[in-house]
């Protein structure tokens, strides 16, 4: 199994060479090939666009083929990488997600169930330490260790719609094909 903090540390730098913050890394295994899924943002929208999916996607693929070529390749089988912009109905996966995103509903499941329940739908009411606070819709205010997430996501509603800064979609609609030779530049 691919050690996800080992995938992080090497990820990470690139990330940050370009001004990113990463939000996920995650290794899915699907139907078809296994994917590694890497979620980074800029700081100052939350948001990636296509192009900083392009370098970051470059950034990444050019530092493993580094070590493939080196004899230490992270990943010793095939694998599909996917690099993407949080979204709107973004995972909360960091202790400031859970603060820069208060007043606005969440999913939140949980390891250990809390108020007898393993999941936690509502507003979320922001972190204290490492304390995450939610009004739940069925059980009222409930507060849990940020240890006791198991996955946490934004619930997609027009208020969250509204909050969101708008990125451009210019060239979401054209497709650039490049040689081989093209993205090794």
């Amino acid at each position: 199994m691919t050690d996800i903090e080992t995938l992080t540390t090497l990820i990470k730098p690139e990330a940050d060479a370009l001004g990113f913050e990463l939000v996920r890394v995650q290794f899915v295994s699907g139907a078809e090939e296994p994917t590694l899924q890497i979620m980074a943002e800029r700081p100052e929208t939350g948001q990636l666009g296509i192009d900083d999916c392009a370098a970051l996607s470059r950034r990444i693929s050019a530092k493993f083929d580094d070590l493939e070529e080196a004899g230490r390749d992270p990943i010793d089988h095939a694998y599909r990488l996917e690099v993407s912009s949080p979204g709107i109905d973004r995972p909360l996966t960091r202790a400031k997600d859970y603060q820069n995103w208060s007043g606005h509903e969440a999913r939140i499941n949980l390891v250990d169930a809390v108020a007898g329940k393993k999941q936690l739908r509502g507003m979320l009411e922001g972190i204290e330490g490492e304390t995450i606070k939610i009004d739940d819709r069925e059980t009222g205010s409930q507060e849990t260790p940020l240890t006791n997430v198991h996955s946490a996501k934004l619930i997609l509603t027009d208020a969250l719609i509204a909050a969101t800064v708008p990125v451009s979609a210019d060239g979401a609609d054209e497709i650039e094909e490049q040689t081989l030779e093209e993205q090794e530049d």
